[in-house]
């Protein structure tokens, strides 16, 4: 596993005094024009400077607000950081942002990596700050300050700086292995954390990023486990008669929300991991399942089929106040809490067709965001901007993992080892 980067942040660099440049991002217009941004290769001894600056290109394109200026264009070079650019070399080739990095190696082979990022038109720097880790961690060293850029511009946090949990699938339609798997939110990096020789589902990261919740075929029933990152170690969520699934963790990351079946009826029950107590939440004669925590842990949205097809209800952490808020067209499932609060996400079902929707928590302004036919099954970026899904291929040709903004625009297709589905995204890394 990655090591932590120590320290984090060194200092803040300084050349110009920074100033409420025009250089923004509304990220909450349903259309935006890119913005467009230069990011030369950082100063470097090493294939590092150039690998950093690609990284960094790749996420900002990536997120569909940014632009970056094809280095092919440039006709300026970078040699000193710590000279103030010459900003019309700059503006000639219409860029509007400029990054400007350099890569030292220091004592015991650790890199300390520096960059600006510039306002070209109103010729001053936005953000400067410094990076200590070591040479293996230069990828995710790229990705901080991608966040850092995507911030400073777009007032909202960044999110390349995390990693995607999923189930990587492989086989025949009637022998399908599927295995746990974790990558960075890029696809880089992917590595396997289960061999194969079971059935994992519904993967669910803790807040700290350490810790996953999912339901596997381990033994005679399907049951809740949780998976220990760093260690490898792995633990059945309590010796419960019947089977556990859907878990999900409270935003303190102190409990697990899960569905428990018995005799063809499942509930949502709440296990306290410290004490170990289980507390009942639901208790209607209908299938109540797929519990996600409000981002202040107050509330709980889940899926049940009480009032005659799978909905969308809301109640509070007790259990108490249970009120229905989908009333669409077709059937709604696999709800999941913004972290911004602000929305719930899930999968709309109309006539056969599934798509990923939004709404408010209190049912209100319902859209479709995905073009897919068979969507299904959001996970949230933790800045609540974009959501990751499954999307089954017609014909059963597999599955994929796809992202789209929560706006409907910029949807995009996420590489992955072979097929995959069930996708979830960490928090932003410690």
């Amino acid at each position: 596993m990655r090591k932590p980067l120590l320290p984090l942040v060194l200092f803040v660099l300084s050349l110009a005094s920074p100033a409420f440049a025009a250089l923004s991002v509304d990220v909450t217009q349903g259309n935006v024009q890119p913005l467009p941004i230069a990011i030369p290769d950082f100063i470097a001894a090493d294939p590092n400077g150039a690998n950093i600056a690609g990284v960094i290109r790749a996420d900002l394109e990536r997120s569909g607000l940014f632009k970056p200026v094809d280095p092919k264009a440039y006709v300026d070079h970078i040699t000193d950081i710590n000279v103030v650019p010459n900003f019309t070399n700059w503006r000639v080739i219409n860029a509007q942002g400029l990054v400007t990095g350099a890569v030292v190696a220091g004592q015991g082979g650790r890199l300390t990596v520096n960059f600006r990022l510039w306002d070209v038109y109103g010729e001053s720097q936005m953000v400067g700050t410094s990076f200590s880790t070591e040479p293996n961690n230069w990828r995710r060293v790229a990705h901080m300050v991608s966040d850092a850029i995507y911030e400073r511009i777009t007032g909202e946090k960044g999110y390349f700086d995390t990693r995607i949990v999923f189930i990587s699938e492989n086989g025949p339609a009637l022998r399908r292995v599927k295995r746990l798997a974790i990558m960075d939110e890029d696809g880089a990096n992917p590595t396997f954390l289960t061999r194969g020789d079971y059935m994992v589902l519904t993967p669910r990261f803790n807040p700290t990023a350490q810790m996953i919740a999912y339901m596997s075929y381990i033994g005679t029933k399907p049951r809740v486990y949780l998976f220990d990152i760093e260690t490898g170690k792995q633990e059945m969520l309590g010796d419960f008669p019947n089977m556990t699934f859907s878990p999900r963790f409270s935003p303190d990351g102190n409990r697990v929300a899960l569905s428990l079946e018995n005799n063809g009826n499942s509930d949502i029950f709440v296990m306290d991991l410290r004490s170990r107590q289980v507390t009942r939440l639901t208790t209607d004669p209908a299938i109540d399942t797929a519990p996600s925590f409000s981002p202040d842990g107050r509330q709980i949205t889940f899926e049940s089929d009480r009032s005659g097809s799978p909905q969308i209800y809301v109640m509070n952490a007790d259990g108490s106040g249970q009120k229905r808020i989908s009333f669409g067209n077709g059937r709604a499932d696999t709800p999941v809490w913004s972290p911004r609060g602000d929305l719930i996400g899930f999968t709309r079902d109309n006539a056969g067709r599934f798509s990923i929707a939004v709404m408010r928590p209190d049912g209100s302004g319902e859209r479709l965001i995905s073009s897919g036919t068979f969507d299904e099954g959001p996970t949230w970026a933790p800045n609540g901007r974009v959501l990751m899904f499954t999307r089954e291929l017609q014909g059963g040709r597999g599955s994929q993992i796809w992202s789209i903004d929560v706006t409907g625009r910029n949807e995009r297709r996420v590489l992955t080892p072979g097929d995959a589905s069930d996708p979830a995204w960490s928090p932003l890394i410690q």
